[in-house]
């Protein structure tokens, strides 16, 4: 009787189907050193870091997407502009235990992709930080003929 329902799930009451796929923070964000602040916003398929200054305002970005498939990294800060990495899980090595994750070089960014995805997430995330990475995402983005830019 209950066999139906194996591997059914259950949408807690009131949520959107795709509840999952809205960024949400973690409060306890893992604080680094000599760096500015972190924020991190999650949900399942991004990840969003974001360094702000002392005052709260965001000074730069690390947007992870695709957590489900082939992970990327794109990382924006004032000091370096854009770097655009993928992420090697650390599973590729046969025989061995799992390695670290880690960035490796990956050129290859779909940002009209990544914009469009994060602006459907991104319904819980501060204003100020919305604002931030959809700009600098929109540096990126090429028009399509006849478009106007983002």
């Amino acid at each position: 009787m209950f066999g139906a329902l194996k591997g059914l799930q259950v949408q807690p009451q009131g949520s959107p189907p795709d509840a999952g796929r809205e960024l949400r923070e973690i409060a306890l964000a893992r604080q680094h050193p000599g760096e500015p602040r972190r924020r991190w916003f999650t949900s399942s398929n991004i990840d969003l870091f974001v360094w702000v200054d002392e005052a709260g305002a965001p000074v730069g970005f690390q947007l992870c997407y695709d957590k489900s498939s082939r992970e990327h990294a794109l990382t924006w800060t004032e000091e370096r502009g854009f770097s655009s990495m993928a992420v090697d899980g650390g599973e590729s090595r046969p025989a061995r235990y799992k390695g670290s994750p880690i960035l490796v070089t990956d050129g290859i960014i779909d940002a009209r992709r990544i914009l469009e995805e994060f602006r459907l997430e991104a319904g819980a995330v501060p204003a100020e930080i919305v604002r931030m990475v959809e700009s600098k995402l929109g540096q990126l983005v090429e028009p399509c003929p006849g478009e106007p830019p983002t």
